[in-house]
This record gives structure tokens, C-alpha cells and sequence, in this order.
């Protein structure tokens, strides 16, 4: 008698994801999967990430979990998983139902992804219905962030919302083997979002009427606005010398190098050094802009970086950006759409208002943006790719906490403008916001933090903010009714690239910038902290110099040569041989800032190396007055670049407590080369010394765990060689990477510094 065979026993879990898991295909590809595996139930995004319900054999199940983990989307990161058996319902197959909106929120959003391979092919493919549609995209690339109202990521809370699906996209929508199954922004020519081209000469074109006309007019030097993926940029032919400097004038931006377009990576590498690194950021799906050493090609004219040896280059970050790019056929300068100190513009009639005077078309489109961003730029230093500016393609990515910490609220400095909040244990660095200095920017940082707090649904327990009085950030923060924490610029600068690798105390910084509010109420920015359990020890800094005219002088890096001469000479430098730099001053203003030097009236002391970086660049007649922000800093860099050597200056430590690292040993020895040796010599031996100043502090104290941030390890030579030199005594050095090393990560670091002192 034969034996009746067991019914094979269903399981059912519940399984739930946190991590980057919404807005990239993910729900589709677990459709796909339990498919596949036989399992029944239904998939959901939820405030706090995906859950999932399997309702199959154990066996499956246990290959679903694998695959799970392993063949997710390229975008996806599972950063928690937890399963939980329950008793089996009744389900009728496996489906992905309606969002959740109950439960706690998830600090996981994902940023605006690039045109994925396939859209691009699509896009250029006459016989598909999406050929030349600039709003093409599918479940694993388009706008995110840019275009949210709202978690979670659907199309209701998009603004996406305003264009109801056709029948034929509706059908993809609903197809489970399609690229496009619950694609949330699936739109087409039918449906979704059109352009249009507003001129003051022309009627109103639309659809490919307006595209043609704009490249047009772009062949025909004129300057045409268009609206990007986070705000409008300013677009011109990069060939077109006329045009660029029509640009300079119009923008007032007289020498600020201007960011390329560039249609592919064949393009780039004509007019630009590239590496594997470099190449493979380029085309990530951020499709940042890439500081690259320049070919010094005749392709793009020489006004476009005016005697700055990088180009700033990216890809195309949209299906609009690729048709432009595609139908110009060269590279086009692509800048910001906004006027002189003022936000990025990201509303046309914004932009009709701000830019009239500065463009002569307006390229638009009827898909609103909801959160302004603007291009992110990344600078390969030490083989990494470091962020310089986080914002579109990044934000909102997540920092992630060891330990979860209540709501907290961090407002982050006056210049580079960001903000942090805390949600369980990450934090979301806000966009870029940019310099504090105009009504317009102090606008636009309060409507950020109002978003930020909304979107996450966030009321903070309190408030951190720098230590100076009069920075806009600092004073919106004394405004709040919540407890403030006031946490010094300089330790902010440690605490952020701490952050980004989630050290813990005992850490050895070295944060060397411009200025910043020391404790002691005198402007640092050359420090060396110590940065303990328990306390933070000013353990070693650079030896103060007068700034002449206070702020004048991060403008004016002649004024930093003055002060330098000062500390070194005394008045004595007014009647000596001082003529290489006192040409570039008046006898009026001579006259005066020598009154102002020996009163000591609106000449602060400073142990800035930023300050120091701009007066040595002075000295050597590189840049007496700065046309942008670290002009003089960069072309002193540039030149050493280009000197092979490894000779250093003298310099003296004083045993004080704290130490002082005295650099006019220097300063006099770079005086006497300056009439024998090149520029480029001495810029080199300038930075060596530097990098020696710098190991010769770190072996004075015990701990073997350095962080190098601030500003000045932006550059490129100085931050290679510090680190080499660290590490090959033996250290474990922490450079930037995500997060900037400049003013741009304060908010992060103030937040980092209070989850671990309270």
C-alpha cells in the first residue's frame, strides 16, 4: 500500500527594509521575485522604508532572501533587515499595494538620479515612443528629491501628480516585465510635462519647435536659460569667446572659471585630463561637475577658466541636457541661473523676473520643482573624490550615526550655507544654500530649514550653531525659543570629517581655513585640536598676524601680505625695500593702514593659514586682489604644481601652551628667493614646508588618529602630500569625501560634536 505524500507546509514572514529602497525600482524587482519563488502577499513603501510579506515554501523563501540581498538595484543599500514570522493570511497572489504613511519616518530618500542607459537609447530611437520626449525616465533613473512634496515616493506626493498617466503609460505602469512597472514619473509626449521657449522677439514656441530654436540661438551666440533638473542654468556656446565674456559682463563675473556641458566622455577627453576615477564619476547616475586638469584646448575658449588650470565638466543630467547637448554638437559653458549673490532661481516667473536682464530666451518646462538644487562639484584629492558642493545627485543622502539621538537642528556657518537635522541615527545634510551676506540667501536658508523640518516631519529638542555672534545662521538660531548649544567653527571642521567616518574621540584635527570665532574671542583658522572624551585642547596653532580691514582682507589678499609683512617687520616695512608690494597700494591707503596697523584699530590678529596661503600668493604676484573666493589660494597651488621639488623652509615651533608654529623663518627666506627663484619654486617650497609644519605637531602629541579639514585642504597638493607623510610615519590619516571639507560640512560637525558632548 503506497504512502499519501505531505502536503508541503506554507510559511509566512514579515519582512522589513530600511536603507536606500524607494524611488528606484525596488518594489518591482520584488514583485519580480516573488514571482519567481512562488510567494504570495504584497509589497508597500512605509515611512521608514519597504515592508514585505511572503507567504510560500520555507525553501523559496529562503532563496527570495538571498536574491533579496544580492540582486537588488545597482541604486538600492539595505542598511537594516528584520523578519518577523507571523500566522498566514489569506492572499490571493502578490501585489504591491498603496504606501503606507503611518509609522516613523525613515531618513532615506533618494536624490535625482541621471538618464539611465536604456532611457538615453530610447530617447535617440525613432521608433520608440519616447523619441526626443526631454522628460523620459523610468523606474531606475529621473527626478527624486527635486520634485517630492512629501514621503513617500509616489506619484501623488511628487510633482508628478499634475500629469495624470495615458493608456499607454498606464500599461507599462502595470506591467511587471516592463522597465517602467511603477515607475512613478512615467510620462510621454501624450501626457507628461512639455516645454516651451519664451524670447522677448518671438512668439511662444513649444515641444520641438522650442528646443530647435533654443539651439539655434545658442549657435548664435546668445545666452539661453534653461530649466534643469534642481533650478535654471545659464547656457552659452563655450567656443564663442564673444559670448562667454557677454556672459561675464552680464553675470558680473569677471574671472570665476565657468562649468562645461559636454555631450560624452569622448568629448571630455579632448579638452580635459581624465583617469578611470574621474571617468567613472562622471557617468554616475549624480552626474556631478568634475574639476579636471585642462588640455589647454583650442576646442573652448581661453576666457573660460581665465588662467585657472581646471575645468570644471559634466555630463548631461537629464534627457533635456543630453538632446541640447547631442543637437549643439560642442561644449557649452553651463552656470548657475541666478543673479550676482543671490539664490539659484527654480520658478519661471522667478527666472523671467531675476535673469531678463542676463538671457535672451527662457527654455521652460510645466514640471514644478519642488526642492532647489544646485549642481553638486566634486575635486579627485588623494584618489578620492571629494565633494566641494553637495547638492544635486547627493542630497538628501544620509550621514549615518553609530547611536540614534534625539531631533536636533543645526544651522551651520555664514559662508557655503548648510543645515542638519538628526532623525534616529542619521543626519540629512541640507543642499547647498550658499553665502549668508544677502537678504535673498537669508530668505532661501530659512524656506530650506521650513522644508527640511516639514518633509521630515521633525520638531527638534534643540539648536546648534557656531560660536560667532553675527552670523545670520547663528542669529536665526538665538531666535528659537529651544535650547541653543554654540559649538566653535574650528572644532565643527573636525567633528564633520569625524562624521563622515564615524570616529569617535580620541582624534588629533588639524583644521586650517580662512577665519572663524576662536574661544578666546580672537579670529583662528590655523588650529590644531585635540579632540578627547571629555574635552577638546587647543593644542597647537599658527602664530597670529593683523588682518588689515578685518573681513577686507579674505577680498584683498594684498592686505594679507601687509599683515604678514607687519608680524614679521613691524613699521619698519613701510620704510625698507618693500616695493614688489607696496605698489599695489595708493599713497593714501598706505598711509592710512599703516595708521591702522600701529593703533591696531580694524586690524584684527588672525592665525589664519587661509589668510597666510592668500598673502605668500601676493608676494609672489599671483593675485593681489581676488575676482572670486580663493583665487589667490588656487593659483598658488597651481604654480607649485608645476615645480618638481621637495625642499621646505625653516620654521620654529614656540613651546608655549599651546604650541605656536612661527612661519616668519619662512616668510624671510621666501623673501630673499623671490628676486632668484621662480614663482613655481617657491609656491612649492611654500606648500612643503607647510605639510612639515604639520607632521612635526602631529608627532608632538600620542594620538595616531589625524583628520585634516577646513578649507585649505581643498587643495589638491597640499592635502596629498600632508597625507603621505602622516601615513608614512605611521599614522591613520582621514581626509573628505562625502561630506566638503569646507564651510559647506559645519552644520554636520556641529551637529557630530553635540551627540558626543552633549
Amino acid at each position: 500500500m503506497s504512502k499519501s505524500k505531505k502536503t508541503p507546509i506554507k510559511e509566512q514572514q514579515l519582512i522589513c527594509l530600511q536603507g536606500l529602497v524607494q524611488g528606484i525600482g525596488f518594489r518591482p524587482f520584488v514583485y519580480r521575485l516573488a514571482k519567481k519563488y512562488q510567494q504570495q502577499g504584497y509589497v508597500a513603501n512605509t515611512p521608514s522604508g519597504v515592508n514585505i510579506v511572503i507567504q510560500g515554501l520555507p525553501e523559496q523563501q529562503k532563496h527570495f532572501l538571498e536574491d533579496l540581498q544580492t540582486k537588488h538595484p545597482s541604486l538600492a543599500d539595505i542598511q537594516k533587515l528584520s523578519i518577523e514570522i507571523q500566522a498566514c493570511s489569506d492572499f490571493k497572489g502578490f501585489h504591491i499595494q498603496r504606501s503606507q504613511t503611518e509609522g516613523q519616518a525613515s531618513a532615506f530618500i533618494l536624490p535625482d538620479i541621471s538618464p539611465c542607459p536604456d532611457c538615453i537609447k530610447e530617447l535617440f530611437n525613432p521608433n520608440s515612443r519616447f523619441y526626443r520626449y526631454p522628460f523620459i525616465s523610468c523606474s531606475l533613473c529621473g527626478p527624486r528629491y527635486s520634485i517630492m512634496r512629501q514621503r513617500t515616493y509616489d506619484r501623488n506626493h511628487t510633482s508628478m501628480a499634475n500629469f495624470p498617466p495615458c493608456p499607454d503609460c498606464l500599461k507599462e505602469y502595470q506591467n511587471p516585465e516592463n522597465r517602467r512597472f511603477h515607475a512613478q514619473t512615467i510620462a510621454c509626449e501624450k501626457c507628461g510635462p512639455q516645454l516651451s521657449l519664451y524670447t522677448s522677439e518671438h512668439a511662444t514656441l513649444y515641444k520641438e519647435q522650442a528646443l530647435q530654436k533654443a539651439i539655434q540661438q545658442l549657435h548664435q551666440g546668445k545666452i539661453v536659460a534653461i530649466k534643469a533638473v534642481g533650478g535654471f542654468q545659464l547656457l552659452v556656446d563655450a567656443s564663442n569667446s564673444a559670448a562667454v565674456e557677454r556672459l561675464r559682463i552680464k553675470k558680473q563675473r569677471p574671472e570665476k572659471p565657468f562649468a562645461l556641458l559636454v555631450e560624452n566622455l569622448i568629448e571630455v577627453q579632448k579638452i580635459a585630463h581624465t583617469s578611470i576615477q574621474t571617468e567613472r564619476i562622471l557617468t554616475s547616475y549624480a552626474s556631478p561637475i568634475v574639476l579636471l586638469p585642462s588640455k589647454n584646448s583650442k576646442i573652448i575658449a581661453n576666457s573660460i577658466t581665465k588662467n585657472n588650470g581646471l575645468l570644471g565638466i559634466m555630463l548631461p543630467s537629464s534627457p533635456l541636457h543630453q538632446l541640447i547637448s547631442y543637437g549643439f554638437g560642442k561644449p557649452l559653458v553651463a552656470t548657475s541661473g541666478n543673479r550676482s549673490q543671490e539664490p539659484l532661481c527654480y520658478d519661471e516667473t522667478q527666472a523671467l523676473d531675476k535673469l531678463s536682464d542676463i538671457a535672451d530666451s527662457f527654455l521652460i518646462h510645466n514640471r514644478a520643482i519642488i526642492h532647489p538644487l544646485d549642481d553638486s562639484i566634486i575635486r579627485p584629492i588623494n584618489q578620492k573624490n571629494t565633494l566641494l558642493r553637495r547638492a544635486r545627485g547627493y542630497t538628501p543622502l544620509p550621514i549615518a550615526l553609530k547611536e540614534s539621538t534625539t531631533p536636533i537642528l543645526a544651522t551651520g556657518g555664514q559662508m557655503k550655507n548648510t543645515l542638519a537635522i538628526s532623525l534616529n541615527s542619521q543626519v540629512i545634510l541640507s543642499q547647498h544654500i550658499g553665502d549668508l551676506n544677502s537678504i535673498a540667501n537669508q530668505q532661501r536658508r530659512q524656506q530650506v530649514e521650513t522644508n527640511l523640518l516639514q518633509f521630515y516631519d521633525i520638531q527638534p529638542a534643540k539648536i546648534i550653531c557656531d560660536l560667532h555672534p553675527d552670523y545670520h545662521s547663528t542669529q536665526r538660531a538665538l531666535q528659537s525659543s529651544l535650547p541653543i548649544q554654540a559649538v566653535q567653527h574650528h572644532q565643527a571642521h573636525i567633528f564633520s570629517c569625524m562624521a563622515e567616518h564615524q570616529l569617535s574621540p580620541p582624534v588629533f584635527g588639524f583644521a586650517w581655513d580662512g577665519t572663524g570665532l576662536g574661544t578666546d574671542q580672537q579670529l583662528w583658522g590655523g588650529e590644531c585640536l585635540a579632540i578627547n572624551k571629555n574635552e577638546i585642547q587647543r593644542h597647537a596653532y599658527f602664530y597670529p598676524f593683523p588682518l588689515v580691514g578685518g573681513d577686507k582682507a579674505a577680498q584683498e589678499p594684498r592686505r594679507s601680505a601687509l599683515g604678514l609683512l607687519y608680524a614679521l617687520q613691524d613699521d619698519q616695512l613701510f620704510t625698507s625695500d618693500n616695493s614688489n608690494l607696496l605698489q599695489n597700494f595708493s599713497e593714501t591707503e598706505l598711509y592710512l593702514l599703516r595708521q591702522s596697523l600701529n593703533k591696531k584699530l580694524n586690524a584684527p590678529l588672525s592665525s589664519s593659514v587661509g589668510r597666510l596661503f592668500d598673502g605668500i600668493a601676493c608676494l609672489l604676484n599671483l593675485c593681489p586682489v581676488n575676482q572670486y573666493e580663493g583665487q589667490a589660494a588656487l593659483l598658488l597651488e597651481q604654480a607649485a604644481h608645476q615645480a618638481n621639488n621637495t625642499q621646505s623652509y625653516a620654521f620654529n615651533i614656540i613651546p608655549d601652551k599651546p604650541l605656536i608654529i612661527d612661519w616668519r623663518p619662512m616668510l624671510s627666506a621666501i623673501l630673499k628667493d623671490i628676486p632668484l627663484l621662480s614663482k613655481n619654486l617657491i609656491a612649492a617650497k611654500f606648500h612643503n614646508t607647510l605639510a612639515e609644519m604639520l607632521l612635526n605637531i602631529a608627532q608632538r602629541q600620542n594620538t595616531s588618529t589625524i583628520v585634516l579639514s577646513g578649507g585649505c585642504f581643498q587643495n589638491a597638493y597640499l592635502t596629498e602630500l600632508c597625507s603621505k607623510k602622516l601615513e608614512s610615519a605611521g599614522f591613520s590619516v582621514y581626509t573628505h569625501e562625502k561630506i566638503p571639507p569646507n564651510d559647506g560640512g559645519l552644520a554636520l560637525g556641529q551637529l557630530y560634536a553635540a551627540t558626543l558632548t552633549g
